[in-house]
């Protein structure tokens, strides 16, 4: 395998239900390439028909990564996730073997392009004592002693978000620098990638096309047992997990099964919420995804042999 080969990454993405399964399937398969998932809802064990997970026929055809890596209960974030997609490239490079990135959850997607995540820790017990600051005195208080930290500004800062505050106020007591610091070193600092050279495919579709996929996908989840697979994942413990509990599909059956959803209205809310969604990662890919060697490419047209 060439050396350029092993240090492009092919990114493969698109809105949901616009059909990146089978082009990646078809395309890593030709090519002899190995599958990195960015779809946050995958890293879930048993998380299954809601998220329209590779089949185990289709991971037989292609090996995938960062699929079924952490149990329903247990919390993913994209400073994890960053940690083991590093890994899996740098074995798949070592071994020589192309590597195709899929999926469309845009804050991990984005990680293969620009930095995500800072490096600034936090202690658990800094972390406590302003949790327990903002439940005592409320989100007043944690501002007025942000606002303190920093004369010039909080810059963009929600300051109607108390998890936005909390977090900056965090990072500036443990850090001992303003948000404006932080923010111009964090702009500084290489992507994750950097060094990897990115050739970035975008899949499209015309919105009524894309509205009636995901119509039609939700009713063929429901059909293979998505209420069956939720009931099973209380059980495990899914809503001990704040993020796979709020995925499209399974807090919408969650609150069905805790009596606060008539059963008529779950297809019709769960496709909804999933249209939402599309309508925001079309705004997203529009805007932040870098323009450099991206490719837009009606899906319908699209094909294997001509993708990258």
């Amino acid at each position: 395998m060439s050396s350029q080969t092993s240090q492009t990454l092919y990114v493969l993405t698109g809105p949901t239900a616009v059909g990146k399964t089978e082009l990646a399937l078809g395309w890593a398969e030709a090519r002899g390439a190995e599958i990195l998932s960015c779809d946050a809802s995958l890293f879930y064990r048993g998380m299954d028909i809601g998220t329209a997970k590779p089949s185990a026929a289709e991971r037989a055809r292609v090996r995938h990564h960062l699929i079924d890596v952490c149990e329903v209960r247990e919390r993913m974030d994209v400073a994890r996730y960053v940690e083991l997609a590093r890994a899996v490239v740098e074995e798949l490079a070592a071994r020589g073997r192309p590597i195709l990135v899929t999926g469309g959850s845009g804050f991990y997607l984005k990680s293969f392009f620009a930095p995500v995540v800072d490096e600034v820790e936090v202690a658990p017990e800094l972390r406590a004592e302003i949790e327990a600051k903002l439940a005592r005195e409320g989100l007043e208080s944690l501002l007025e002693e942000l606002r303190a930290l920093n004369p010039a500004g909080l810059g963009g800062l929600d300051t109607r978000n108390p998890r936005r505050v909390t977090r900056a106020l965090e990072r500036c007591r443990a850090s001992g620098r303003t948000l404006v610091e932080l923010a111009a070193e964090f702009a500084a600092r290489p992507g994750p990638f950097a060094g990897w050279r990115l050739r970035t495919v975008l899949l499209e579709r015309r919105p009524e096309e894309l509205r009636e996929r995901v119509e039609r996908r939700v009713r063929a989840m429901l059909r293979e047992g998505l209420v069956e697979e939720v009931r099973r994942l209380r059980a495990e413990g899914i809503e001990e997990n704040p993020s796979a509990a709020a995925a499209i599909g399974y807090r919408e059956t969650l609150a069905m099964l805790r009596g606060e959803l008539p059963e008529a209205e779950l297809a019709p809310l769960i496709a909804l919420n999933t249209w939402k969604l599309v309508r925001k990662q079309r705004t997203w890919f529009r805007t932040q995804l870098p323009g450099a060697e991206l490719r837009v490419v009606p899906a319908a047209e699209a094909r294997v042999d001509d993708l990258f």
